[in-house]
């Protein structure tokens, strides 16, 4: 088992004393697939948790399913997020199922808490929810449209599935790998998920951003389709005060960010054609967030703005609020 290059790219002080030091690695790279720059080890194998979610949708989008259904931009960029299950994406996501004719026990990702959720902002007494509020219920309700589009079975989870099979050589595609350097696994939602260089993983997002596949006309159309979605709903995409969200409002849509559990992030930068990746070794999310918006703003990409404030070098609270340290990203790097 190889053990990744990563540096230590966040520190965690109290006091001023350092207490965590959080190691990863970023890569920057174009359509190509060729470096811009990069920090640690952009060779890293990473799995690509929800980042994969825009490619997951492309042979739904590719064959035309988003529109035989009648799929609204929204409700398309739904599909490509890991959504908060605020009300507005819960109701996206009961007419994404209404459309393709499925119901809520059709999906197969499971129920947790939704994200909005949390130690300091508990759900209301007595609420209950099913599926539709799992952040990935919108990938699901995504592939049982191609399922139902296309006339197969519903076990669309399965690894031989018709859906899983096009998934996996399109991911291979989009990201010049033979197939047997793909790592497989299974994601939180029970789906079928991807693991590859960190610099792939970015190579990606610089195609989607760019609405070039390197395949074909078809896919090209597929990820411009996606992207735009996703530029125009970047609500859909998070949520209500998260960073995806902040990042694609500060950029005016330029930036399409996406988290992934495990401690990977991906931005597609449309204006310049780039595809950024972070890994996090550790997984933490304050520090994955951190470095995200370090990263953009270090390198030009994106100017500051007042929506992107709470996760530059943000500080850290007692539970009453008192200001008893600090992240501070420690990585460095030139502006483009």
């Amino acid at each position: 088992m190889l053990i990744p290059a990563h540096t230590p790219i966040v520190v965690v002080t109290r006091n001023t004393h350092i207490e965590r030091i959080h190691w990863g690695s970023v890569a920057v790279v174009d359509a190509a697939g060729a470096s811009v720059v990069h920090v640690g080890d952009p060779d890293a194998y990473v799995f690509s948790r929800s980042t994969l979610k825009p490619f997951q949708a492309v042979p739904l989008v590719r064959d035309g399913g988003h529109r035989h259904f009648g799929f609204s931009a929204a409700e398309l960029a739904v599909t490509c997020g890991s959504h908060s299950g605020e009300d507005f994406h819960v109701a996206a996501v009961t007419r994404l199922l209404e459309k393709i004719r499925k119901s809520e026990a059709d999906l197969r990702c499971g129920c947790h808490l939704p994200i909005q959720y949390g130690e300091h902002n508990l759900p209301p007494r007595g609420s209950t929810f099913d599926q539709r509020y799992n952040n990935c219920s919108g990938k699901h309700a995504g592939f049982l449209g191609f399922c139902s589009l296309h006339c197969h079975n519903q076990n669309y989870l399965d690894s031989d599935h018709p859906l899983q099979v096009d998934i996996r050589n399109g991911i291979a595609r989009l990201a010049n790998l033979p197939l047997n350097q793909l790592w497989s696994g299974i994601d939180g939602c029970s789906a079928p998920n991807y693991g590859m260089p960190l610099s792939r993983l970015a190579m990606l997002w610089a195609r989607l951003a760019t609405g070039d596949s390197g395949i074909d006309n078809d896919h090209d159309s597929a990820l411009s389709s996606i992207a735009s979605a996703m530029a125009s709903h970047p609500e859909m995409v998070s949520g209500t005060g998260r960073c995806d969200h902040a990042i694609a409002q500060a950029s005016k849509g330029d930036c399409i960010a996406k988290v992934g559990a495990g401690g990977v992030y991906t931005i597609g930068v449309r204006s310049r054609g780039l595809g950024v990746a972070i890994k996090v070794a550790d997984g933490g999310l304050g520090p994955l967030y951190t470095t995200a918006v370090s990263v953009l703003l270090q390198l030009g990409l994106i100017d500051g703005h007042e929506l992107l404030t709470p996760w530059v070098d943000p500080p850290v609270r007692s539970m009453a609020g008192e200001c008893v340290g600090q992240l501070q990203t420690t990585l460095k790097l030139a502006r483009l």
